[in-house]
């Protein structure tokens, strides 16, 4: 379970073809000796604050993936024997060295299977095994309740790489895995209500689920499913999984073409799963899914994050369902919540881990079906709210505050001690597939077939133009290109040619150049500072008329600045303006960057303040820089003995040029650092 190393458990080629374009837009595939490129995609907002926002986090995410977390082959997860000793895995992230197997399911299904094919399959063979009699099965583990999540994943992979050897094993392993878990004791199948029991998806802390079937103290066990109520009570996302994982199977089976009664009796299945949550699990009263089902028929009208997004990714929600959720789910300010209200021993305060706290893995889920749905203006702010994340915190961390967006693990028991600080560990790899999930999912609209590679994008007002290089899908290099705004497409071209359908097929091979221009952008203001979206240059943070709706230059929060090197949000000391400072300046490499937005684009000189703390011995040093070109050493007093006080410095003469030149403090060689900040202006 993600409980991190305190409590030492776990929460959780050569010769290609090249297709061109017929006269008659079609496309057809011809010899040509291109190769495929290997380096991961690049993207490019032609607004420059898009790419300071969405841009710096793709980039960031892509090395969380591909470098940080992928690691080597490691034979102690070879219990399959389908692994490629040639070819790494993915780990689940800092803190937890293991591809466990919804980590490894939701990170293929995310991004890895698109980036990386035999990254993907690796990982997802290593969290599958033998059984006694040889069948291939997802691990046993005590994280079983939600293991289907696999199944899913499976089937993704497949559309996404047409790579039929895998599809044929991965068929084997889902009919084992399923059959395993209709008959289980444990985590099975309650035929009284037509569900499956055992917790809910990823929330394996108690502090996910309110009394009962917890209690005020969590007195039985950390984990969720010691708990009697958990162990036999019935979930929505974790039913919702089920269903998926049915629908699924029968499409393995169909596409493997199995006898005709393997593909209709898990069609049957799904179709009873599905008339079962609706039944029990949708509440007219609220317009939601409600959270929980407890075997003695107590229900929960609860919030779950997971559950809302899977009902509308899945199409277990009709139409008239699926609006009702959109208008009615909670969100916090930085994001949807795993769970919501607060139960009765959490508070803002103090969230509960599992509970009102935002996990990135429910908001890439949640942004998802918003996409899916046409909520334009929705999935842009929850898109916004996860860039921001990382970009203020050096990346993508495992849990944040939903009403600060600070670095917090949450709350829950641990031993003894009946409220426990949980830490928040960095370099999460779901949350970073996540954010590439909303940009390949949900900016591109990119939705693989047997037949081909779909686009349905949604590219909101503000945003500007993008381009995303050097994607590989199956056998093709791509450069696409979403002009405009909206979710209409206006116009769909490959190399230049009109091409119906709005799908390219599988067979593609070689580079290739997709044009997409859109239109029907939604009208609004996601920021409220009252600029338009299509006029405003930030148009998910909020400004002034005066700079097209960016922040003034004249007072910056700290924590809303581009951090990289370890740089993070923090609270634990007082004093501060706004929502949070910084701390982690502490090593070099670690860097704020602030971007000054100015009426004029003339060079000229200004002067900097910054708030900031230091309770050091000495006086302090920080390299200042201007759009990457260093301006001098700067030095930051000692303030007092404590952390809780704050000082003021300032620094004349610096040269600004450009509509928005971007200053950053960096520990840089020679300098001491260690300062805490909290604001910088401009004048």
């Amino acid at each position: 379970m993600r409980y991190g190393p305190l409590a030492g458990w776990r929460r959780r080629a050569g010769l290609a073809l090249l297709a061109v374009i017929t006269a008659g837009g079609g496309i057809v595939v011809a010899a040509d000796a291109a190769t495929v490129a290997a380096e991961p995609p690049t993207i490019r907002f032609t607004n420059p604050d898009s790419q300071a926002l969405y841009g710096t986090a793709y980039a960031a995410a892509l090395k969380n993936l591909l470098q940080t977390n992928t690691i080597g082959y490691d034979a102690r997860y070879d219990k399959s024997g389908l692994l490629d000793p040639a070819v790494g895995l993915v780990r689940a992230g800092g803190g937890y060295d293991q591809p466990w197997t919804r980590d490894a399911s939701i990170n293929s299904w995310n991004a890895t299977s698109l980036l990386s094919s035999a990254l993907a399959e690796n990982t997802l063979w290593a969290v599958v095994d033998k059984g006694a009699d040889g069948a291939l099965r997802v691990q046993q583990d005590d994280q079983q309740w939600d293991q289907v999540v696999w199944v899913t994943a499976a089937w993704n992979h497949y559309l996404a790489t047409g790579n039929r050897s895998f599809l044929e094993n991965a068929y084997r392993t889902a009919t084992g895995t399923l059959a395993i878990r209709e008959h289980a004791t444990t985590a099975g199948f309650n035929s009284t209500y037509g569900l499956f029991t055992g917790a809910s998806f990823f929330n394996d802390g108690i502090a996910g689920y309110p009394a009962p079937p917890a209690d005020a103290t969590e007195s039985v066990s950390t984990g969720s499913m010691p708990w009697p109520g958990v162990a036999t009570g019935m979930f929505l996302s974790t039913n919702e999984l089920y269903y998926a994982a049915y629908v699924n199977a029968a499409n393995m089976a169909e596409k493997l073409r199995r006898p005709g009664p393997e593909a209709a009796a898990f069609r049957a299945k799904a179709a009873a799963l599905k008339t079962a949550i609706n039944k029990h699990f949708w509440n007219r009263s609220t317009g939601l899914y409600n959270y929980q089902l407890l075997a003695d028929g107590t229900t929960g009208a609860y919030q779950e994050g997971t559950g809302l997004a899977f009902a509308l990714l899945f199409g277990i929600a009709d139409p008239a369902q699926a609006r009702s959720i959109v208008a009615r789910t909670h969100e916090l300010p930085w994001g949807i919540p795993d769970t919501y209200p607060n139960w009765a021993r959490y508070s803002d305060t103090q969230p509960g881990r599992h509970n009102a706290i935002v996990w990135p893995l429910v908001q890439g889920l949640w942004a998802k079906a918003l996409a899916k749905q046409g909520e334009q203006g929705a999935f842009a702010a929850e898109t916004a709210r996860l860039a921001k994340l990382a970009d203020n915190n050096s990346g993508f961390w495992e849990i944040y505050h939903g009403n600060t967006g600070v670095v917090d693990g949450g709350w829950q028991r641990l031993g003894d001690t009946v409220k426990f600080h949980w830490g928040s560990e960095p370099d999460q790899t779901w949350s970073a597939t996540a954010f590439l999930d909303m940009i390949h999912t949900g900016l591109f609209g990119l939705s693989f077939t047997d037949r081909g590679l779909s686009f349905t994008p949604d590219l909101p007002a503000g945003w500007g133009d993008v381009t995303l290089r050097d994607l590989h899908y199956r056998n093709a290099d791509l450069t696409i290109t979403l002009r405009g705004a909206g979710t209409r497409i206006r116009a769909f071209t490959v190399d230049g040619k009109p091409v119906p359908g709005n799908t390219i097929p599988a067979t593609l091979t070689g580079r290739h150049t997709v044009e997409i221009t859109l239109t029907g952008a939604s009208a609004g203001d996601r920021d409220g500072d009252r600029v338009a979206d299509a006029q405003d240059s930030c148009a998910d943070t909020a400004g002034t008329a005066a700079l097209r709706g960016c922040p003034d230059p004249a007072h910056i929060e700290a924590e809303d600045a581009l951090n990289s090197g370890g740089v993070k949000t923090n609270v634990n000391h007082t004093g501060y303006s706004g929502r949070a400072f910084l701390d982690g300046l502490w090593a070099q490499g670690a860097a704020s960057s602030f971007a000054l937005h100015r009426t004029s684009t003339a060079a000229g000189l200004g002067s900097i303040t910054l708030r900031y703390a230091n309770a050091n011995s000495d006086a302090r040093t920080m390299t200042l820089s201007v759009d990457g070109q260093a301006v001098r050493q700067v030095t930051f007093p000692k303030v007092s003995d404590s952390w809780d006080d704050w000082g003021t410095v300032t620094f004349a003469d610096i040269p600004v040029t450009g509509a928005a030149p971007v200053v950053t403090l960096s520990y840089a060689p020679g300098d001491t650092g260690s300062i805490n900040l909290d604001r910088l202006e401009y004048r």
